[in-house]
């Protein structure tokens, strides 16, 4: 199989890919065509039908079609041009070929997860931690597996494991290099801060906003369901509560964002920052990463409102 990943502009597309997402669109013309985002494990591509004749049966989103067309460039990314299009039959793919999955060893990071877990000393934070990493088979199993977004950064299987534990890291860090932050609030809320993008995100190949997460944001469902968790442990402080509520109601940093509260204490702060920072990271490396050996200007990006271009060698 040709992956995604492996196409440069000026080559030809011919293979079976899963449509994650058709739109029917118009022109400024008027004239129909159709918006695609085509995927695989390397992840996904812009791809365009301009023109709607014979070579272009019917199909729709989440359907594995095969395509024949053009590979192009826009604004420094691949687009695939398609000429020719159908739904592919039974047996001529292979559904583990089409889940974009973290390049990293799920077990192994899930074991510096349950580092941190075991880490934490207060005995409230424990007891919270222990109800979901340990005693939660179901929640153990969406979280190794689950992406961290649709499409942003780390929409990939293993990407909210991936995504926190990287947090966590960097939370980690901030306790060690600043004495007056309270490490085992801190950590508790990076291990925390996303969990409601299980019930915010289908899991794949949909990996799209499920109603919940249309509704009501993974902000708010992670935060209900630590309420609902901290009601059953006795003796929970009710300032403790709080707090830990507050940074994961806050990491987001704005309101703009998506937070309902800004940061107010120094922990909510650290995991802002942190959360930012390997958001911000992941996306470039994964812009970088589909514009390949392109080493020149890749065009505006809007996410950071900025021309992006690869590190020169030296």
């Amino acid at each position: 199989m040709y992956y995604l990943s492996d196409y440069r502009e000026g080559q030809k597309l011919v293979g079976t890919y899963l449509c994650k997402t058709k739109q029917v669109l118009k022109t400024k013309a008027g004239k129909t065509y159709y918006s695609l985002t085509l995927q695989d494990k390397t992840g996904t591509a812009d791809a365009k039908i301009w023109e709607l004749n014979m070579g272009i049966a019917e199909f729709e989103a989440l359907d594995y079609i095969y395509c024949e067309g053009m590979v192009t460039s826009f604004q420094g990314n691949i687009q695939m041009n398609i000429s020719r299009v159908r739904v592919s039959e039974e047996g001529e793919y292979d559904p583990a070929d089409y889940i974009p999955t973290t390049e990293k060893d799920i077990e192994e990071m899930f074991g510096q997860v349950m580092a941190y877990v075991n880490g934490v000393k207060n005995p409230y934070l424990s007891k919270l931690l222990k109800k979901f990493f340990v005693e939660d088979a179901e929640f153990v199993k969406e979280f190794k597996q689950h992406s961290a977004a649709k499409s942003v950064h780390h929409g990939f299987m293993g990407g909210l494991l991936e995504h926190t534990l990287s947090v966590t890291n960097m939370c980690n860090y901030f306790a060690t290099a600043y004495p007056n932050i309270q490490r085992d609030l801190l950590i508790t809320a990076a291990l925390f801060h996303d969990m409601g993008k299980i019930e915010e995100i289908a899991g794949f190949p949909r990996n799209d906003y499920t109603d919940d997460g249309q509704l009501l944001g993974h902000i708010f469902i992670g935060a209900q369901k630590l309420s609902v968790a901290i009601a059953s442990i006795d003796g929970f402080p009710k300032k403790l509560e709080n707090e830990l509520l507050h940074c994961v109601l806050a990491h987001h940093g704005k309101l703009e964002f998506g937070s309902p509260k800004v940061p107010a204490l120094l922990e909510a702060m650290a995991l802002h920052l942190a959360d930012n920072a390997d958001a911000k990271i992941q996306t470039l490396t994964e812009v970088f990463k589909q514009a390949g050996d392109n080493m020149d200007w890749l065009g505006f990006n809007r996410m950071f409102e900025s021309n992006l271009r690869q590190t020169s060698e030296s």
